[in-house]
C-alpha cells in the first residue's frame, strides 16, 4: 500500500468515525490539515468507492476472505472413505490444539514482565 492510499484510508476512517459524510473535498481537507501530500486523484477515488460501499461492512469483513477449501472424499471400492474422513478430522483437531497452545506464557515471558 502506498503512502497516498494509506493517508486516504485513514482520512476516510476519521470521517466515518466522526459520522461525517465521506467526500473527496473532506478527505483532501483532512490530508491538507495533516500536511500530507497525495496525488490529486486519490481523494476522489476513495470518495467514489465509499459512496457505493458501507465502511462498517468493509471494517467488519477484514480478513474474512474465503475459508478453507472443502475436502471431497469419495468412498472407493473398499469403502475406505470413513478412514480418510477420520484422518481429516484428526488433522483439523490438531491444528486447533496447536493454536490454543501458543501463548506468551509458553515462551517464558509475558507482556508485563
Amino acid at each position: 500500500m502506498s503512502v497516498d492510499e494509506a493517508a486516504c484510508t485513514y482520512a476516510a476512517l476519521i470521517l466515518f468515525d466522526d459520522g461525517i459524510t465521506i467526500t473527496a473535498d473532506k478527505i483532501a481537507t483532512l490530508l491538507k490539515a495533516a500536511n500530507v501530500k497525495v496525488q490529486s486523484y486519490w481523494p476522489a477515488l476513495f470518495a467514489k468507492l465509499l459512496e457505493k460501499r458501507n465502511v462498517e461492512d468493509l471494517i467488519t469483513n477484514i480478513g474474512s476472505g474465503g475459508g478453507g477449501a472443502a475436502v471431497a472424499v469419495s468412498a472407493g471400492p473398499g469403502g475406505g472413505g470413513g478412514a480418510v474422513k477420520e484422518e481429516v478430522a484428526v488433522k483439523e483437531e490438531e491444528k486447533k490444539e496447536e493454536a490454543k497452545e501458543e501463548s506468551d506464557d509458553d515462551m517464558g515471558f509475558s507482556l508485563f514482565d
